[in-house]
């Protein structure tokens, strides 16, 4: 009687074992806050730039991608790009990922219901489209997805498209008159020697310190053995 109670307690652990193994695969491929993990433990930058394309920060930050040869993704807004079409070409025909930012980048009425979000996700992606010739299947939530209600998030990953947050900053939006100095020393420590950074920069027009820096932050983490990646 206790070999067969304890044959049925160690078939039900293991059955346990299985069910939140699976859970957490399903849980981990619905959508991605962050960057997927590499084989091999490979350690890998995402290098990441918001807000634009700009006339003229964007070409600076792509000669220098160019020069590193470094791979990057712009999440971009709809009604910068709708003017800027040749810059989301170059973006794409130089190997580069874009996504989907926002049309308008207003908060209110992206965020006042799942209805708004999903239309200015479709209206951003339709220049995308225009420009490129293929629509985006990622997303990076204006202001992030850290305090957003689940409704949006499950929304985004039920019209197909994977959200990316980040987990290290240049802080070039936060620092006002920012130097390269204090962007380059920004990204070095909110990385903090993780093995998989997803670094948060803008490509703005006003964000001249962040080309400046770019080089120098690129040139850091490849000494320190990272590679270069995009989503």
């Amino acid at each position: 009687m206790n070999r067969n109670l304890t044959a049925f307690c160690a078939a039900m652990f293991a059955c346990a074992l299985l069910f939140a193994f699976c859970g957490a695969l399903w849980i981990d491929n619905s959508a991605f806050s962050l960057a997927d993990t590499h084989e091999n433990n490979i350690k890998t930058v995402y290098l990441t730039f918001d807000d634009g394309p700009s006339d003229r920060v964007t070409p600076k930050i792509l000669d220098v991608l160019k020069e590193e040869n470094v791979k990057a993704t712009f999440f971009v807004i709809g009604n910068h790009a709708q003017t800027r079409k040749y810059l989301l070409k170059r973006e794409a025909d130089e190997g580069h990922k874009i996504g989907v930012h926002s049309y308008s980048h207003k908060y209110k009425e992206i965020y006042s219901s799942c209805e708004n979000l999903i239309d200015d996700i479709d209206k951003c992606n339709a220049v995308i489209k225009s420009a490129t010739g293929k629509y985006s299947d990622i997303y990076r939530f204006p202001g992030g997805s850290f305090n957003l209600s689940g409704k949006y998030i499950s929304a985004v990953a039920k019209h197909g498209l994977r959200y990316i947050d980040w987990n290290a900053s240049t802080r070039d939006a936060e620092i006002l008159k920012a130097t390269p100095e204090q962007l380059f020393n920004a990204a070095v420590t909110t990385a903090a020697n993780a093995d998989n950074i997803v670094l948060l920069a803008h490509d703005s027009t006003t964000k001249t310190a962040t080309a400046d820096a770019l080089k120098d932050i690129i040139r850091h983490f490849k000494s320190k053995g990272y590679e270069f990646s995009k989503f």
